[in-house]
């Protein structure tokens, strides 16, 4: 997918539309969660605005909703029994951040001791 996808073209957009099945666990007005099709630890979740948001650049001006999808983060966190063993929260930006669909989500991972390795 190109990186000016738009939302009608944008996969986690169609997700959030219900256009495409997920495994769901958390939604609100402004926010879902649902499980990585392609897990890469015992727990792991995409949280994503409902709205197109290319990247997490188009939300340096709008702190308070960055929070609150870092918030659902860590709800998620929380509702998958992770917070007291640990986990992590990543997101990627552009193609050398490894961006693999242009629509921001924050990854939830957790569920084992995961490699220290960041790249």
């Amino acid at each position: 997918m190109s990186a000016d996808s738009t939302e009608q073209d944008c996969i986690f957009c169609a997700i959030a539309r219900g256009d495409i099945p997920s495994d769901g666990v958390y939604a609100d007005d402004h926010v879902i969660a649902f499980r990585d099709i392609n897990p890469q630890a015992p727990s792991h979740v995409l949280v994503a605005p409902r709205r197109h948001v290319a990247s997490i650049d188009e939300l340096k001006d709008d702190q308070e909703f960055l929070g609150r999808v870092m918030a659902v983060a860590i709800t998620v966190a929380q509702a998958e029994e992770l917070a007291e063993s640990g986990y992590r929260l990543a997101t990627n930006h552009g193609r050398d951040g490894a961006q693999s669909v242009p629509h921001l989500h924050v990854h939830v991972l957790g569920g084992r001791a995961l490699n220290g390795r960041l790249g």
